[in-house]
């Protein structure tokens, strides 16, 4: 059984030449996504440094669908890269490029090269709400307890 989607994927004339969001193993959740900096302009991430990188890529999701851009593990533990606003969100009605904003909370200056994995994208189901006003709502056993309530 498989639960594929078909998203038209439009390569942008920066992204020549490089592959399409891939999946690296047969049960991966995220496509990984690449950078569309030029050969000979990589981009160097300063610490505490962040920058919007490019991915060359433009895409058509259905209506009832998110893609969701989240940071690649390997980059924020090995060297402290990480998707700045995670998850972003690609609405299904947003046709521009997708393109991702990494912040260097490392100690390194970072150097992201044509073609680097940067990030990866997730594609979801969406549900929306019909919100609906009230002045009580039901009771709970945690009920308005925040942060840290449930850890005792």
């Amino acid at each position: 059984m498989t639960n594929d989607i078909v998203i038209p994927v439009q390569r942008l004339p920066h992204g020549e030449g490089l592959p399409l969001p891939a999946y690296q193993s047969e049960q991966a959740a995220g496509l990984d996504l690449l950078a569309a900096v030029a050969e000979d302009e990589p981009v160097t991430l300063a610490p505490g440094a962040r920058a919007l990188i490019p991915t060359g890529l433009a895409i058509a999701l259905p209506p009832t669908m998110e893609a969701q851009v989240r940071p690649r593990s390997g980059l924020a533990l090995k060297h402290g890269v990480t998707v700045l606003n995670s998850p972003g969100t690609i609405d299904a009605d947003y046709r521009g490029e997708i393109r991702v904003i990494l912040i260097n909370l490392g100690d390194e200056p970072f150097l992201i090269r044509r073609g680097e994995r940067i990030a990866q994208m997730v594609i979801a189901p969406v549900s929306r709400a019909q919100l609906s006003s009230t002045t009580v709502l039901p009771e709970t056993f945690r009920s308005t307890g925040g942060f840290g309530s449930t850890g005792r």
